[in-house]
């Protein structure tokens, strides 16, 4: 019998200062039976990050033909294309041909630091590409807010980001490798 996603719900209050973009988000995260708590929190860092009305999660690991996120416009033409972790130069490629912007963040720390080293001569051709890497601490801080139903706030200022959720708070500043 095959294994089912693990389905968390959350309320996201979204206070970005950078942006101006002030609002609640209800979402609810499938976690495939392969995905970490980690890469699930590294994907909602990405929708905080880049939070607006039409942001989507995609169907993640299931499917190799939709990003961790995306962003249409009313037309259906992908405007962002949001991949998390340390994909194949390859995915990168197709997505950049066919979204105006696309966004890796790459955690996993020194794994993250070795996957650039070699993907970066590739990655640097491709123009509409930011690549963003997020400090292991951060990550793994997120991944212990990881709860079936979450409260979670979060403050953007100045590319920074501050989490909290109840007693815990994370604070993640980002190394731009790219962009």
């Amino acid at each position: 019998m095959a294994l089912r996603a693990t389905i968390f719900k959350g309320s996201l209050s979204v206070s970005d200062l950078d942006r101006h973009y002030y609002a609640e988000h209800g979402l609810t995260l499938a976690r495939h039976p392969s995905e970490t708590d980690e890469r699930m929190m590294v994907r909602l860092l990405a929708f905080a990050l880049y939070a607006d009305e039409r942001l989507e999660f995609g169907r993640g690991l299931s499917s190799e033909d939709e990003p961790a996120l995306w962003l249409r416009d009313y037309g259906g033409e992908i405007r962002l294309w949001i991949e998390v972790g340390l994909p194949d130069e390859r995915v990168l490629r197709k997505a950049s041909g066919r979204a105006e912007r696309v966004v890796l963040l790459a955690y996993g720390g020194r794994a993250a630091e070795v996957w650039w080293q070699n993907q970066r001569t590739a990655l640097e051709r491709l123009d509409n590409l930011t690549v963003l890497a997020v400090p292991q601490d951060a990550s793994r801080g997120l991944a212990g807010m990881a709860e079936r139903g979450m409260q979670l706030q979060v403050t953007v200022q100045d590319g920074e980001l501050w989490f909290s959720s109840g007693e815990a708070a994370v604070q993640v500043s980002f190394d731009r490798l790219k962009g």
